[in-house]
């Protein structure tokens, strides 16, 4: 029988803790043998990313990002070509068509015929700018919205192109966009996340495409950097209320006696994810408290009810986050993502293309008015962006209303923002007449992250984080800030 106290834990010791503690001694024992002894003579470098910051005078301190999951046609809803009216369903030439990669739905059609706007087109603002009537509400505040015409990517299916678009790589494992911001920037609220996410469909659910969690996850970065998800039915966050018979008393009591032991584990091994987890149940215990009071709409006026429209009122709706968002810029969220999926419309645009818009088109202009009134579009980012645009010729049978649509294109596709240093009432960028290839001023996707981060006051190439002996950044070795966009 052991007797002895320190013979005694020395018998307990874990598997996990014998070597999260011989680690460090066994390593550097093994890294001197190996290295030339001159090396510890080199002078100490500060590689800390995060001085500095801001890198310039921030244009904006907060993010909307409008994530539409699919792929919204330009054609039938930004890009006015009056002349394919002419054109309808005859041969999009195959000089126009060249190389330019499709995905293996269309790429092997034996003929390609265009399809022309669903809906008529008229003219929005002082601005004249062009855009559908399926969208009249994004038509009213087409004097605060800069709209890019040119934006292209490599991807050509959903989750490659919402990974490159939001993580700077076709290719999951990255720290999102709102991981980079907030890793950068930090905190603005001590009771909200500075990160969160809510995700929404359409009524019919007719888009299948999901919504993947590392989308808003933070990649190699601290785990504190990733997004929140807020869900849409039942409670926002899981495990808001205290159990049965814990008073809010007692769970601090528990916190504490739970935070002084995860300190004593930090600093003895110094793993930035258990940092991570003392701060994930503080910031749980106080949203206890705040988050309630963010999803009571009771004390939003009738006018502002009402203009979001009638789908503000049902939990889960891609208005009633919009409301929910300006709520959340407003108490300080940093990055707020809006992921609404319905767009991916290959064989029933005829008829879902209407339903998509009259679900989004109110709210997505109610935001920008609802911010603009309160004084916080100056320095808020609201962007309506998508993976990419869809075909201008047809996908499907023709004749038949309910089976015929648009496939995934890549190239000059349209997106658009609002406040926080972008040009209002200004287009930018312009494709040829049959919407297929840039003509003018295209814009890359690493274009617009480095353009966003610009916005924000950081430079795109000196916010990086080393990661298996690289330093890798949002734009990984591309991106250029598109400064004819910022006002």
């Amino acid at each position: 029988m052991i007797l002895d106290p320190i013979q005694r834990q020395q018998q307990l010791i874990t598997r996990r803790q014998f070597f999260g503690k011989s680690s460090t001694g066994i390593g550097t024992v093994a890294l001197a043998s190996l290295l030339n002894r001159d090396l510890f003579a080199a002078p100490a470098v500060n590689m800390n990313p995060l001085e500095g910051l801001p890198h310039l005078a921030p244009k904006a301190k907060n993010v909307i990002l409008l994530w539409q999951g699919g792929g919204p046609s330009q054609i039938d809803l930004f890009q006015h070509k009056p002349g394919l009216e002419k054109l309808r369903l005859t041969e999009l030439p195959a000089s126009v068509r060249g190389n330019t990669r499709l995905s293996t739905m269309t790429a092997s059609q034996g003929k390609y015929p265009i399809l022309s706007a669903l809906k008529p087109f008229q003219s929005y603002g002082k601005c004249g700018r062009m855009l559908s009537t399926l969208i009249p509400h994004i038509g009213s505040i087409a004097d605060d919205i800069c709209f890019i015409d040119s934006m292209h990517t490599e991807a050509v299916n959903h989750a490659p192109g919402v990974t490159f678009f939001l993580t700077g790589s076709q290719v999951p494992g990255r720290p999102s966009l709102g991981a980079w911001g907030t890793y950068g920037l930090g905190c603005l609220s001590q009771d909200l996340p500075s990160f969160v996410v809510m995700t929404s469909s359409d009524k019919d659910k007719t888009c299948g495409q999901l919504f993947f969690d590392y989308y808003w996850g933070s990649g190699f970065l601290p785990s504190k950097y990733q997004g929140v998800r807020f869900r849409g039915d039942g409670d926002p966050v899981l495990y808001l209320n205290n159990p049965a018979g814990v008073d809010r008393s007692l769970r601090r009591s528990a916190l504490d006696d739970l935070a002084a032991m995860n300190q004593h584990h930090l600093e003895r091994y110094g793993d930035p994810e258990i940092d991570t987890r003392i701060s994930q149940y503080e910031m749980a215990y106080r949203m206890q408290m705040s988050v309630p009071e963010l999803t009571d709409l009771s004390k939003e006026s009738p006018e502002t009810l009402a203009m979001y429209g009638p789908d503000v009122h049902r939990n889960g709706s891609f208005a009633r986050h919009c409301l929910l968002a300006r709520k959340l810029v407003e108490r300080g969220t940093r990055f707020v993502q809006l992921m609404h999926a319905g767009w991916d419309q290959h064989k029933n645009l005829s008829y879902q293309l209407e339903h998509q818009c009259r679900d989004t088109d109110q709210p997505a202009a109610a935001l920008v008015k609802d911010l603009k009134q309160r004084g916080l579009l100056d320095d808020t980012i609201v962007l309506w962006v998508s993976e990419f645009g869809r075909t201008v010729f047809v996908q499907g049978d023709i004749n038949n209303p309910r089976a015929y649509g648009r496939d995934h294109f890549g190239v000059g596709f349209t997106i658009w923002g609002a406040g926080g240093g972008f040009k209002p009432g200004h287009s930018h960028g312009e494709t040829d007449d049959f919407a297929y290839h840039v003509t003018k001023d295209p814009v890359h996707i690493h274009d617009m992250q480095a353009t966003l981060l610009h916005m924000l006051g950081i430079h795109h190439e000196k916010l990086t984080f080393r990661y298996q002996g690289r330093d890798f950044r949002l734009t990984d070795v591309h991106g250029k800030v598109v400064s004819a966009v910022v006002a």
